[in-house]
């Protein structure tokens, strides 16, 4: 995340959720952050602070004084969320047990208003079915069970000409946005693997990687997501720098020229055969025979990438397994 100032007060109470002049009362009276200034005197927030800002919001309509909370850090923040999101869940689990068919009928339920949301690009209303979603749902079943076939519903209706480009892009948008809260706050274990997510060149919507890449972690992978659009040289300097075990792309769309195959040739060479290559996404199977030429690991679903995830983790945990993954 970018940690220079470049968002005007506006802006940051449109994506926080936290108006402009409460955002003000909070930096004076309990300097909850800590904006820079132009030079005419206008307050530059960055990403942090919004992030800040959010959580901040989130733990007061929970109940919490911001003169008690203000100073805390951001993980502090997201553990106390965090702990509180485990609680609401657990009670829910005993007033209601949600075994797998309710679930799965919450999440129906949880994607028809989102959707509706999405169409009437109410952004507010589609943030708060999210965050209520992961709540009830837990992490893995909000990305699995709605999440994913909300984007597959809003990309095909995009296509169809019932949504705009932009309905997408808010949607993506928000998602980005909650991803504090969806990602694991528990500490990796000092030997846990290490893993890099990105997309290959021109390959530009990351929600896809950004989600596997939260899966990893949930799974207790050490991951350092690199956003969108990266050529194989820089993701190879990624694992090296790293010490990476596996890399996972995502390709989320089908071009008909043959940088992505040149790509994933390339990566395959430039990171060896010992480190695992993993791809997934919406049309990643386009690109099927380039894929099983250079040995990778093919994302079927999420339940498949878990278990993918765990066999890599006992391949690498035993010092005799065969590590070669090219053909």
């Amino acid at each position: 995340m970018d940690d220079s100032g470049q968002y005007l007060i506006s802006t940051v109470s449109k994506r926080s959720g936290v108006k402009s002049d409460l955002v003000r009362a909070w930096e004076r009276r309990y300097q909850a952050v800590n904006p820079s200034r132009t030079d005419g005197g206008h307050r530059l927030y960055t990403d942090l602070d919004i992030a800040r800002l959010k959580l901040l919001n989130q733990a007061t309509n929970n109940g919490h004084s911001i003169s008690q909370i203000a100073k805390l850090t951001l993980d502090d923040l997201k553990t106390l969320l965090k702990k509180e999101s485990d609680s609401i869940a657990q009670t829910l689990e005993k007033s209601v047990p949600l075994i797998n068919g309710n679930r799965l009928h919450l999440a129906e339920d949880y994607i028809q208003k989102c959707y509706a949301a999405v169409l009437a690009f109410d952004a507010h209303a589609l943030e708060s079915h999210f965050e209520n979603a992961i709540v009830e749902l837990g992490t893995e079943v909000f990305i699995e069970k709605l999440l994913n076939p909300l984007l597959t519903l809003i990309g095909d209706r995009w296509k169809s000409g019932e949504l705009r480009p932009v309905h997408e892009h808010m949607a993506s948008a928000i998602v980005r946005s909650l991803t504090y809260i969806l990602r694991n706050n528990n500490p990796c274990s000092s030997n846990a693997p290490r893993m890099i997510v990105s997309t290959p060149i021109n390959q530009l919507h990351e929600l896809g990687a950004l989600l596997a890449g939260i899966i990893a972690e949930l799974k207790g992978w050490k991951v350092t997501y690199l956003g969108a659009n990266l050529p194989a040289e820089e993701i190879a300097a990624a694992v090296k720098f790293t010490n990476a075990t596996a890399v996972t792309l995502s390709i989320s769309f089908k071009t008909d020229d043959h940088v992505i195959a040149k790509e994933i040739r390339r990566l395959r060479k430039l990171i060896g055969n010992d480190i695992a290559l993993i791809v997934g996404g919406r049309e990643a199977g386009h690109y099927e025979a380039v894929l099983d030429e250079v040995g990778v690991l093919k994302i079927k679903n999420y339940e498949h990438f878990r278990q993918i995830l765990q066999d890599l983790d006992d391949q690498y945990s035993n010092p005799f397994s065969d590590r070669s993954f090219a053909s």
